[in-house]
């Protein structure tokens, strides 16, 4: 596959990703190339096992297809276990009681805020949300940021890097929220979706 193909392959995959589902005129407009390549791509990628179709009633006209990622396609996508695994934090668990695994995610929760907080020095809190994204896609987050008010924010990632752990020990999410209200500095801050509960991304409302 050439240079061209495989970036327009990384396009459809990143637009699914971030959107859930879209239609062959949503990505032909997306990426300004004709329906006939959108549909070339896309049959590629259906035989390839990384893209699924389902069709979507309208109230007018004939129901539209939609194109959304299969569990295969997530292999594109950032992983970063940091050295856990499921199984050894299942036998941590196991060895040590309930509140070993918990422990041990405050553990890291407290080493990923020393992290972030140093590059929270001298920021306002619009410096620190945008820091806050780049330090998340730097970690493969797939992160973006809007601004709701002056003083709140959404934040936005699209992808989990750590997703099946946190499925499994949803403390992780808690400490990532926890983190994220340190780092901040303020205790505001609701997340309104989650991957582990079956949400396409996760999502922050942040208020200063």
């Amino acid at each position: 596959m050439d240079t061209k193909q495989k970036n327009t392959k990384d396009k459809i995959l990143h637009l699914l990703k971030k959107e859930g589902s879209l239609t062959v005129n949503d990505l032909t407009k997306r990426l300004e190339i004709t329906h006939m390549a959108v549909r070339k791509h896309l049959t590629i990628m259906e035989k390839d096992g990384m893209i699924q179709t389902k069709e979507a009633k309208q109230s007018m006209g004939r129901p539209i297809q939609l194109y959304s990622l299969t569990n295969k396609a997530e292999v594109h996508f950032p992983k970063n276990y940091e050295g856990i695994s499921i199984g050894f934090l299942q036998d941590i668990e196991e060895l040590y009681g309930d509140g070993s695994v918990q422990r041990l995610f405050e553990k890291r929760e407290a080493r990923l805020i020393h992290e972030y907080a140093v590059r929270m020095d001298n920021k306002n809190s619009s410096q620190k949300m945008q820091e806050i994204v780049k330090i998340q896609n730097e970690k493969g987050y797939m992160a973006e940021l809007n601004q709701i008010e002056e003083n709140t924010y959404e934040l936005v990632e699209y992808n989990c890097p750590i997703l099946e752990v946190a499925k499994e020990f949803k403390i992780a999410c808690k400490c990532e929220t926890d983190m994220f209200k340190d780092v901040l500095k303020t205790e505001n801050i609701n997340r309104s979706c989650c991957r582990t509960d079956g949400d396409s991304h996760c999502k922050f409302l942040v208020k200063f």
